[in-house]
């Protein structure tokens, strides 16, 4: 496993995200809850993971809960980051939703607290004033922010006067906007960024198809249409193909992938021990500089495929 340095903590490359944790849209049960989750909490820390992704959002607290009872003030190797959602950006909001948070995760300071999103009702200065309120009553040892640009990130961080030291945002072989700024930002500043949906919630492991497509919250999301799985093709064989090569599974080198590109981690869910497992078995994974190229190259012929009914439609009411 390959590890980055946050400040005084160690980040595995391979992190654990929870939203699924407590929250009934992934519709896991009340055991999962009860029991699964504690046994891949457990697990993860066993083999090493050291970032464990959670938000005052997921389940409504319910997945700090659990974090919190299953690590407690044991996890002082464990990096466990949070999110508040902005609504406001007081000083007085802030700490008390880090407070809350802090109390659910049964900790006296949280170890990564990141702004869910940057609500555009807010400056960036506003911003920095209510993560203030966070630094002067000691609630929070470090700050990240989720969903910024590259601009409102190093704005951010030059007017609150510290480390922003990460940004979590949407990245996979099918969604690679990030690779435009905000990973070269973070490579050039030695900041970090968590890439979640790294696995499209699912889709990028293989074992859908057409005629086997989820039942749950993933029925909306586009990729999962049969006209986009029908043009994902391409992808999913080259994935299989070098997974035969390594003895791995299409989702852990679509993992790999991602943790290739320095200074960038991932924090798949997982729904069992096994898939954790699996997960964190792509941290050992090493793609050679042929293999990302064609992946690479099989990503961008699916987005472009995509765009192709689009460009279509503009030829036509153009008259070209």
């Amino acid at each position: 496993m390959k590890y980055y340095d946050l400040g005084d903590q160690k980040i595995s490359a391979v992190g654990l995200g929870t939203w699924q944790f407590g929250s009934r849209e992934w519709n896991y049960g009340s055991d999962y809850a009860s029991s699964m989750a504690r046994a891949i909490l457990e697990r993860a820390l066993e083999l090493g993971v050291t970032l464990i992704d959670t938000a005052e959002l997921y389940g409504f607290g319910e997945s700090e809960r659990i974090i919190g009872r299953v690590l407690g003030r044991q996890a002082k190797d464990v990096c466990v980051a949070t999110k508040v959602w902005p609504v406001y950006t007081s000083e007085k909001y802030f700490a008390l939703h880090a407070k809350k948070s802090s109390e659910r995760l049964q900790s006296s300071k949280i170890d990564l607290y990141q702004v869910h999103f940057r609500n555009p009702a807010f400056s960036n200065s506003s911003l920095s004033r209510a993560l203030d309120g966070v630094v002067s009553r000691d609630l929070a040892g470090k700050f990240g922010i989720s969903n910024f640009s590259r601009y409102d990130w190093e704005d951010l961080e030059r007017k609150f006067g510290r480390p922003i030291y990460s940004n979590q945002v949407h990245y996979s072989l099918l969604h690679r906007r990030a690779e435009e700024e905000i990973i070269p930002f973070a490579q050039a500043t030695k900041h970090l960024v968590i890439a979640y949906s790294p696995l499209e919630q699912g889709i990028l492991s293989g074992k859908y198809s057409f005629d086997n497509r989820p039942r749950d919250i993933r029925r909306i999301n586009k990729h999962f249409g049969i006209d986009a799985i029908e043009r994902m093709q391409p992808l999913l064989i080259a994935l299989a193909k070098i997974g035969a090569k390594y003895g791995a599974s299409s989702a852990q080198i679509a993992l790999a992938w991602i943790i290739s590109h320095p200074n960038v981690v991932v924090i798949p869910g997982a729904s069992s021990v096994s898939q954790l497992e699996a997960n964190v078995g792509a941290g050992e994974i090493v793609l050679e500089n042929g293999e990302i190229e064609e992946l690479n190259e099989r990503s961008y012929q699916y987005e472009q495929s995509a765009m192709m009914p689009i460009l279509r439609t503009l030829r036509t009411r153009l008259g070209i």
